[in-house]
Parts: structure tokens; C-alpha cells; sequence
């Protein structure tokens, strides 16, 4: 059953990389031999906030998959209804009760990209940003695209200038979240574990546990011994 499920995988990842006009893409998440944890990303759809932006999605693959679905969410931060703007989580019934094992992870993505597309504020994963859809929809098309060009490398398009000090102020705002995230250490070598494939609030923890000190969140090389530390309490021994 393992190696069917694993067989199924690569074939859809080979399918995926074969399709050059989608642009709908899936990679092994850090370690290649591990088919159970990938990398998703499609492009934003185009006459939405989101056009121009590339969208990277967390997917992690269920033992009984193809007949329960992958578990998904927005690793680039996202303003929308249907997905927290805090983790990234998704509200799709296509990834729950519509799943059907003829599906695939490619129609997955395809679906999340369709929903960036048509939004559904009555049914929220995220409240505030339902709210500010259905009360002002174009104080949330503001952000939402403030948002793309921010975290997800969308252009600033020439309507956009006008609204440059709302993109300082959400700018300001992700720096001090940033901030608050690495805890003052430097993002660079909380970064040289969490590119292992650890949440940067656990290597944060880790840091903290062992002592490591925050040097005014310079960069700096860690003893060979400190760094040990950092994976073992990482790794749980």
C-alpha cells in the first residue's frame, strides 16, 4: 500500500513538472527523497489583488492518501477570507468534505489558486478579513494587493502609487512582526536551521533553552558545541 501511495506521488510531481502552462509547481520540501512533505506554488490569478504574486503552499501528504487529502496551507502570506492571515490555514471543501480520491495534487493547487479568484466571505477562515471584504471591499482589494506585492514579489502597478504610504505602514508592520518572530535574534542564524526544515518559533525556543545570546541581532558564527545543543534540543533528546 506504501509503495502504491509513493508510486502515485511521483507520478503526479512528474505530471506536475511536465505541464509547462499551468505553471502550477510541486517539489520535495528540503530532504528529495521524502515525497510525503512538498512544496506547492502557482502564480496569482490575473484581475485579482493577487496577480503577479507566486504563492507558496505547505503540503504535507496523509499515509491513506489518495483517499483522505493532503493537508495544505499558505506558507506566503495571504490577505483573504478563506485563508488566516496569521498561519496560513485554509478553509476549502475541496481539501475536507468535496475531497475525492480521483483528485490530485495538482487540482488541489489549482483549486486554491481558483479561490484567490472568488473568495467566499460567508464562510470565513479568517473573520477580520471577511469583515473588511463585505463592509469595504476596496479597503480589503488595498491590502490584499499591498500584501501581494510585500510577501508574495507582486509588481507595483501604476494604480498602486497612490497608495504608497499604505504599503510603508504594512511594510513597517511585517518589520516589526519579522522582529517579534526572531525574538531579536539575527535572521540569519535562526534561519541556518529552520532552512533544515524546523519552524523558526521552535529553533527560536531552542535558542532560548540553550542560552544562545542575541548580540543586538548580529550575525555571527555559533561554537561547534552550542550548535549541537541547538539540534539535539531540536531533535528532542
Amino acid at each position: 500500500m506504501a509503495s502504491n501511495r509513493m508510486r502515485r506521488i511521483g507520478k503526479e510531481i512528474a505530471d506536475i513538472h511536465a505541464d509547462v502552462h499551468s505553471h502550477i509547481k510541486a517539489e520535495p520540501f528540503g530532504n528529495l527523497d521524502d515525497l510525503t512533505h512538498l512544496r506547492g506554488s502557482f502564480p496569482g490569478p490575473p484581475g485579482t489583488p493577487y496577480e503577479g504574486g507566486i504563492y507558496d503552499i505547505d503540503i504535507k501528504i496523509p499515509t491513506d492518501y489518495p483517499f483522505r487529502p493532503p493537508t495544505m496551507k499558505f506558507e506566503t502570506k495571504v490577505w483573504h477570507p478563506n485563508v488566516s492571515s496569521q498561519t496560513g490555514a485554509i478553509c476549502l471543501d475541496t481539501l475536507s468534505s468535496a475531497w475525492s480520491p480521483v483528485l490530485t495534487i495538482k487540482s488541489a493547487l489549482l483549486s486554491l489558486q481558483s479561490l484567490l479568484s472568488t473568495p467566499e466571505p460567508k464562510d470565513p477562515q479568517d473573520a477580520e478579513v471577511a469583515n473588511m471584504l463585505l463592509k469595504s471591499p476596496k479597503e480589503f482589494e488595498r491590502v490584499a494587493r499591498d500584501w501581494a506585492v510585500l510577501y508574495a514579489g507582486a509588481p507595483v502597478r501604476s494604480a498602486d502609487n497612490g497608495s504608497g504610504s499604505s504599503l510603508d505602514d504594512t511594510r513597517q508592520a511585517a518589520s516589526e512582526d519579522n522582529l517579534a518572530k526572531y525574538d531579536g535574534y539575527n535572521k540569519n542564524l535562526i534561519d541556518r536551521f529552520s532552512s533544515m526544515g524546523f519552524d523558526v518559533d521552535r529553533v527560536v525556543a531552542a535558542f532560548r533553552y540553550v542560552g544562545v545570546e542575541r548580540r543586538g541581532g548580529q550575525d555571527y558564527e555559533l561554537e561547534e558545541g552550542r550548535m549541537g545543543d541547538i539540534a539535539a534540543r531540536l531533535l528532542g533528546e
